[in-house]
């Protein structure tokens, strides 16, 4: 099916063509997980779900950036904006996460001076008029995020900012992929990978991983054509016993991605081994700031003394990230846990697994 228009990713009769193809083909009991959270949305945004055969089933993964932040990191953030002369400046996203003590909503009701911003550059700018502060951006996100935060930092030392600094929590797609095939009580059958991080590191990113795993792996874009089409792919594949690594989103994904993005990333950021909620410690999933720009290091610069981080009693969390769980699962859903007083962080994002429930499921 060739399409060419925007319109037609949004058409419900080529959904419903799409739809009776996946139905005619399933046959056997299917799990596909889609990774990013923004498809976990639209799926549901669009009412995928309630047109799948019952054969197929849909897991959410941790393609949520703030849901995956490890809580220390979340304790972390809350301590930096403890500092003398500091400014935070955060996405809006991460301002409701709990932490074990408090969160960074309550910090700046307690008169902490902590800005929500669009990008990294407006935290450069942010330094630029408060020369007497120290301005730390919190670094949170996958691919995607990495290239522009890295690219303010490398502007920064070009133009001489020196008060400005960067808390890197960044977490790597592909290495989570190889986390997740270990994941005990969890029975993957596909997965429907990220287009936006997929964008930036392209097809080739994800080939160890298909060929030490042989698992079916569609890139979807994020219209219900796209997600269908990426889909009926996945069961195709395994119907047939034939997996392969396609790419699903073409009109923007290219085999070797981003370049450019991926040059800048390069250039600030190396990858270390760091925990992902939910998951543990993954090898060499995280990035951090290389040492020929660790003066724009917030970790090398402030000495944060975090206390022992807990996760929140009850919350499940971190099964739902990993698919062993879904939110109806979760004691606390509905119950303690909302979206106006969220207990874990996959009720706060607005691509967190409890929100999209929550705002679209009718159980």
């Amino acid at each position: 099916m060739t399409i060419k228009y925007m319109e037609e990713y949004r058409d419900s009769d080529i959904s419903k063509t799409l739809s009776e193809r996946i139905k005619n083909v399933s046959r056997k009991n299917i799990r596909l997980m889609e990774v990013c959270g923004t498809h976990t949305v639209s799926i549901f945004r669009s009412g995928i779900r309630s047109i799948l055969p019952e054969t197929l089933s849909l897991l959410s993964g941790p393609g949520c950036p703030v849901c995956v932040t490890d809580q220390r990191e979340i304790d972390a953030f809350i301590e930096l904006s403890r500092a003398e002369d500091t400014i935070i400046t955060t996405f809006g996203d991460l301002m409701r996460v709990p932490g074990t003590i408090s969160s960074l909503q309550k910090e700046r009701a307690n008169g902490r001076d902590i800005r929500i911003v669009y990008s990294a550059f407006d935290a450069v700018e942010t330094a630029k008029k408060n020369p007497d502060k120290k301005i730390v951006f919190l670094g949170v996100g996958f691919e995607t995020t990495a290239p522009t935060i890295a690219a303010s930092i490398f502007t920064a030392g070009q133009e001489g900012v020196n008060n400005f600094s960067v808390y890197s929590a960044h977490k790597l797609v592909p290495p989570a992929l190889e986390a997740l095939m270990a994941v005990d009580n969890v029975k993957i059958n596909g997965f429907i990978l990220p287009g936006h991080v997929s964008i930036v590191i392209g097809m080739n990113a994800y080939e160890p991983f298909f060929n030490h795993h042989r698992i079916p792996c569609v890139v979807a874009g994020f219209e219900p054509v796209d997600l269908l089409q990426a889909m009926l792919k996945l069961v195709e594949q395994i119907e047939t016993g034939k997996p392969a690594l396609e790419n699903g989103y073409p009109r923007a994904v290219t085999q070797d991605g981003n370049l450019k993005a991926r040059q800048v990333m390069g250039e600030v950021f190396e990858s270390v081994d760091t925990a992902w909620r939910g998951i543990g410690v993954i090898p060499k999933s995280g990035l951090k700031i290389k040492k020929e720009y660790e003066t724009f290091d917030a970790e090398k610069i402030f000495s944060i003394d975090v206390p022992d981080s807990e996760e929140p009693k009850g919350c499940a969390c971190g099964e739902i990230l990993t698919g062993i769980k879904i939110p109806p699962d979760c004691p606390l859903y509905k119950k303690v846990c909302t979206p106006i007083d969220p207990v874990g962080p996959c009720m706060v994002s607005t691509e967190g697994t409890c929100a999209a429930y929550y705002k679209y499921y009718d159980e």
